[in-house]
């Protein structure tokens, strides 16, 4: 798995104090969920210290700017992205995928449809003009789209997909297939237009079946 880094600005002996992990969990959480409702810019240092209520001398001594704070964001929102589709420990079969695709959906269903993709977000806002932002945006797809190829990778070793099949290249547009419908969910507020694009999903990568 590609491996996600998260800012620390901690002093060695506060890091490893159970309080002083617990107030950056804190404020990391806070902003990660002001950023996602807010985007990045119309997230201040002083929302998510008021938010946290944390003082601004326990904000600066975690993270060092806002920079700083974005990119620990960035890893968390990561993570949270990844540990909420618990059906990516395992796409090694069709049926696999298909409860994949229906856990996505019935995700969007949850959130009435609002707020997209939370990488797919901060990309939009970020890689034009936060190169680090930017590569760890990039390794946070690749984080994401690492179990599908292995997972299609077995099916083709199980002689499920055609020798001549390409798992990467098939996991990247299956990538593509959820952000665009992601976005069209998030902008018509309908978890049927993400089913739409995780139909036709489906559909290329049978084409490839054996």
């Amino acid at each position: 798995m590609v491996q996600i880094a998260y800012a620390r600005r901690v002093s060695a002996s506060e890091h490893h104090t159970g309080k002083g992990l617990a107030t950056r969990d804190r404020i990391l959480d806070v902003a990660a969920e002001l950023v996602f409702k807010r985007g990045v810019g119309g997230t201040t240092l002083d929302d998510v210290r008021a938010a946290a209520k944390v003082s601004k001398s326990q904000l600066y001594h975690y993270f060092a700017d806002k920079d700083d704070l974005v990119h620990a964001v960035i890893g968390a929102t990561i993570q949270q992205v990844i540990d909420e589709q618990a059906a990516l420990e395992d796409l090694s079969s069709w049926s696999a995928i298909t409860r994949w695709f229906d856990e996505l959906v019935e995700l969007q269903i949850a959130r009435h449809a609002a707020g997209g993709c939370p990488i797919g977000s901060l990309a939009g806002e970020l890689a034009e003009r936060d190169e680090v932002g930017r590569r760890a945006l990039a390794a946070g797809f690749g984080h994401w789209e690492q179990p599908v190829c292995e997972g299609l990778e077995k099916m083709r070793a199980a002689g499920a997909l055609k020798r001549s099949s390409d798992p990467a290249r098939l996991a990247t547009a299956t990538l593509a297939a959820i952000q665009g419908g992601l976005v069209l969910t998030q902008t018509r507020r309908d978890p049927d237009q993400l089913r739409v694009a995780l139909d036709a999903a489906y559909a290329y990568l049978r084409s490839f079946a054996a």
